[in-house]
Formats: C-alpha cells, sequence, structure tokens
C-alpha cells in the first residue's frame, strides 16, 4: 500500500514528465523560461513585461496540472491562468494598456508638428512588406497580418492581433515583440546610420512651438471620431488610448490619471505576461514556425526603421533641410524608447542637439499608425 501511494505520488509529480516522450521538450522549455527571467531582471530587457511572460513560460511547463489547461472541443480554457485568459482571449488587457499608455503620453509634440505623422505611417511600412514575406514563407493570411504587425514595435497591438486572428501563434510572436522592443538601442542606430550622413544626423530643428490645452483636448475627440469612422476596428485600442489621453489631458479627474497610467497599467501587464506566457508550452513554441517568426519578426523592424529614416530624408529635402531625418527611425511604436534612441545619435555627432522632443512627434504617431494598421488588417481577414 506504502509503495503504491509512493509510486501515484513520484508519477505524480512534475519531474515525471521529463521521462515521458517528448519530455525533453518540457526541459527546453523550462532553460528557455530561465534564460528570459535572466534577460529580464540582469539585463534589463523590458523587463516590466518580459519577466511575467517568462515565469507565465515557466510555471506552465513544470506542470500540465491544471494551471492552464485547453479544451479542444469546447474552446474553454480552465484553471489559474485558463480563467485569466480570457482577458487575452477577448482583447481586454491589450486594451486596458492602451488606457493607460494614453494617460502617460503627451501628444503635444505631434500636434505641434502634424507633419511628423507621415514619419509615423511611413514606419507602418514595415508590418505590410512583413506581411507578404510571411505569405511567400507558406503562413495563410491570418498568420501572416499577425506576424506582420511586429514591426510596428507595440506589444498590446500585436497581442490583441494575435489573439483573434492567429492564438496557435501568441507566445513566438508576443516574445518577439517585446524581445526586439528591448532591443530598439541596438538595433536602430546601426540602421540609422547606415541611412543617413553625418550633416544630415548633426541638422538642428527649430523649437516646437507651445500647444494650448484646448488643443490637447480637442486631439483625442477628433482622433476617435476620424479613424472610428474609417475603420471601426480600431476603436478598441483607439478608444481606449484617446480616453486615456483624454482623461489626463482634461485636468479635471487627477485620480483617474494616477490610477490608470500607474496602478490599472501595472496590474494589466502583470496579468497579461504571465498568460501570454502560458501559452508557451514546448508543442506550440518549439518548431520551426516560431524560428520563422523571429526571423521575419526583425526583418519587420528593421524595415520599419528604414522606412521612417527614408521618409525623413524626403522631408528634410522638401523642407531644404530643416528636418533632420534621423526623427523619422522614432515612427515605430516603441514608446519612447525609440525616440530617445534618436536623442543619443544626435547628440553623438552634436552633443548641443537636442532632438527628443521632435522625435517623440513620430514616435506617438506611430502608437497611433499601429492600431490603425492592426484595424485594416482585422477588418480584411477577421
Amino acid at each position: 500500500m506504502i509503495w503504491e501511494l509512493l509510486e501515484k505520488f513520484a508519477l505524480e509529480t512534475g519531474i515525471a514528465q521529463f521521462f515521458a516522450d517528448g519530455g525533453w521538450k518540457n526541459l527546453i522549455m523550462i532553460l528557455v523560461a530561465l534564460l528570459l527571467l535572466y534577460l529580464a531582471i540582469f539585463k534589463k530587457f523590458e523587463p516590466y513585461l518580459l519577466l511575467p511572460i517568462a515565469f507565465g513560460m515557466l510555471l506552465v511547463n513544470l506542470t500540465d496540472d491544471g494551471i492552464f489547461l485547453h479544451n479542444e472541443e469546447t474552446g474553454e480554457y480552465t484553471g489559474l491562468l485558463g480563467v485569466l485568459y480570457f482577458g487575452v482571449k477577448t482583447g481586454i488587457y491589450p486594451c486596458l494598456i492602451f488606457l493607460g499608455i494614453g494617460a502617460s503620453t503627451d501628444f503635444g509634440p505631434l500636434i505641434a508638428n502634424p507633419k511628423s505623422m507621415i514619419l509615423g505611417a511611413a514606419a507602418q511600412i514595415g508590418i505590410f512588406i512583413t506581411f507578404l514575406g510571411a505569405l511567400a514563407l507558406g503562413f495563410d493570411a491570418k498568420e501572416a497580418s499577425s506576424i506582420g504587425i511586429i514591426g510596428g514595435a507595440d506589444g498590446p497591438t500585436a497581442i490583441l492581433l494575435t489573439s483573434k486572428l492567429a492564438p496557435h501563434l501568441l507566445s513566438g510572436i508576443a516574445i518577439a515583440a517585446y524581445s526586439y522592443m528591448a532591443l530598439v538601442p541596438v538595433i536602430q542606430p546601426p540602421i540609422i546610420r547606415l541611412l543617413t550622413t553625418k550633416k544630415e544626423r548633426q541638422i538642428k530643428m527649430e523649437q516646437l512651438r507651445e500647444v494650448s490645452k484646448l488643443e490637447k483636448i480637442l486631439f483625442p475627440i477628433l482622433v476617435t471620431l476620424v479613424v472610428v469612422l474609417l475603420i471601426p476596428s480600431c476603436a478598441p485600442l483607439i478608444g481606449m488610448l484617446m480616453l486615456g489621453n483624454l482623461i489626463k489631458e482634461s485636468g479635471v479627474v487627477p485620480n483617474l490619471v494616477a490610477t490608470a497610467s500607474n496602478a490599472l497599467l501595472y496590474i494589466v501587464t502583470i496579468l497579461l505576461g504571465i498568460c501570454v506566457g502560458a501559452t508557451a508550452n514546448a508543442d506550440t513554441f518549439l518548431s520551426l514556425e516560431t524560428l520563422e517568426i523571429i526571423g521575419l519578426g526583425v526583418a519587420a523592424f528593421a524595415v520599419a526603421t528604414a522606412s521612417g529614416v527614408l521618409f525623413g530624408k524626403i522631408m528634410c529635402v522638401a523642407t531644404k533641410g530643416k528636418v533632420n531625418p534621423m526623427i523619422g527611425a522614432a515612427g515605430v511604436s516603441a514608446v519612447p524608447m525609440a525616440a530617445r534612441v534618436v536623442q543619443k545619435e544626435g547628440q553623438r555627432e552634436d552633443p548641443s542637439n537636442f532632438l527628443l522632443m521632435h522625435a517623440m512627434g513620430p514616435n506617438v504617431a506611430g502608437v497611433i499608425g499601429s492600431a490603425i494598421a492592426a484595424g485594416i488588417l482585422l477588418t480584411l481577414f477577421g
């Protein structure tokens, strides 16, 4: 009797899975999770989301005993993380993160220089180029759309679109998107230097005009009206982003601003991260598809950066040298990391050159642009 109980206990431990068929895959996934935890904690690679993603990955590969179960027949998710996954499946978590982003973002630089919206739009070219590349590799339109959105450098948007179009690719796309966001300071500078001359990088831009309070209040309302009327599928992301910005700029609900930009944002980030990590089981993650997604993701990011810089060069010529083309690199949605890269590159050439606020215009335009691009893809293939 005692031996039977001991045998049953041994078979129920997480260790037993390593001796079953394919158990080595779980061991590899545990090592991958530990690597991501190392990168998040010690290398500070996008730690706010990479840390919970990695821990969710660790949990789901240590045991299959009820923490995250999916019934293929009914489509239901059970277990602690399975219940929490409802917020990913329905798109609630990414939209709430956009609410927090809106409440902590200043659209003033974009309002002061609306031409920078062009640079934010140009950077989205990477999404559609990668979409075509994914189709060429054999992915279907829904999968290609989810892979292409990595080029927007917007994690919540990538997660929302993928959860709607290709949920089986969610873990690979989420990890690729946030890894490349963390690598913005590594990926972007070589591309910027390759596509610009020293003289162009030294261009100083005129100080932006001061934006009135009324303009800042009207902006989120007008953007919501125009974008949602044209592309209704953008409503969840654009609506939450602009609501967050409106409560910030209205100046009448400081407690809501503090909650949305801090407590709510970080709570939802934890839930989103750990649930996305839980989808990274060995069977779905250790595949050729995942390697292709990682490769296409870096291509998407590189093309997006290059597109922004090249359009920046066009604007530089059109304005007779008044626009520093480097600010186009900030057209990706990685706020404010991409803008900081531009600032650093500008001061690398001339310590007295301050481009941060000029780069923030395309940067916040990129947030809007990636949401619009996701809405277009969702409308076409959803």
